[in-house]
């Protein structure tokens, strides 16, 4: 694919893109969030999540794992920093903001994971952190920090679920993410994509003091309904914020049309199979 990036968009390299929070919370809620519930499931059945189980999900986003534990019979707790996908998950989980019922205690806190600590209450027996790793740089030092405020509202011995993207030769959209690396390469910032390594969630869980107790792979495919819906899906990951800011909005549609073009079938539709791994921790 032939570079297209516009030079004259340089000097406002740093400024940043200017997004609209609650459509790409819309859009993650809507499109992309379903790819991953391959993997929630293997996780949950893996661990027989259930009535006894007490979970505590960081970065939740819009709710739907949370959901999927709670439909098990789970308690649930969950925490982001994202006003706009945890109003989406309050719709979602909350019987009184018009969500479903979930028959479960639920908790949907804006915030940290300090912040979900409940005087009186059990320790977690779980605590998931289902955002992959591993395809951004600095992601696993932001993750890192997570579990350091989680891990001592969790019991003794509780499971700690990490998940990462697979090997790039087994991910089709890394040659998508590609893109947002090629883009925001002027910055030079940590913010730009690079390919999974083999021990990513094995470094976090040993920087966090926890120990590797099993994993696991899942095939998760993109599927979306047309390349509008796949740029879309794609955008509202954060994944492409930093090529937003070395370009512009029209300048990472027009790569990310070109990037996706092998992956559109003759029904317009496209296609991405991808391999994610899970990584399951104890705490100490």
């Amino acid at each position: 694919m032939t570079p297209t990036l516009v030079r004259q968009h340089l000097p406002h390299a740093g400024t940043a893109p200017r997004v609209d929070l609650r459509a790409r919370a819309r859009d993650w809620s809507e499109i992309q969030e379903r790819m991953l519930v391959p993997l929630y499931e293997a996780v949950y059945e893996r661990l027989d999540v259930g009535p006894a189980t007490r979970l505590l999900g960081l970065g939740c986003g819009s709710g739907l794992a949370l959901l999927m534990a709670a439909a098990r019979g789970a308690a649930v707790t969950g925490v982001d920093a994202s006003h706009e996908r945890m109003t989406l998950a309050r719709e979602r989980l909350l019987p009184e903001a018009g969500g479903a019922d979930t028959r479960a205690h639920t908790r949907l806190i804006d915030g940290s994971p300090r912040d979900a600590e409940e005087p009186g209450a059990p320790a977690y027996t779980l605590v998931t952190a289902f955002e992959p790793i591993g395809c951004l740089a600095g992601d696993s030092e932001g993750l890192g920090g997570l579990l350091a405020e989680a891990t001592p509202l969790a019991e003794r011995g509780a499971a700690v679920v990490l998940a990462g993207w697979g090997p790039p030769e087994r991910c089709a959209t890394a040659s998508v993410l590609r893109v947002a690396t090629k883009l925001a390469e002027p910055l030079r910032n940590t913010g730009s994509w690079r390919p999974a390594l083999r021990d990513d969630l094995e470094d976090v869980a040993q920087r966090a003091g926890l120990r590797p107790d099993g994993s696991g792979r899942v095939a998760c495919p993109f599927g979306y309904a047309d390349v509008d819906s796949a740029r879309r899906g794609l955008k509202s990951t954060g994944l492409f914020d930093a090529a937003m800011t070395a370009t512009d909005q029209v300048q990472v549609d027009k790569e990310l049309t070109e990037a996706l073009h092998p992956h559109q079938r003759q029904d317009g539709t496209v296609w991405m199979p991808n391999v994610f791994r899970y990584l399951i921790a104890r705490t100490p």
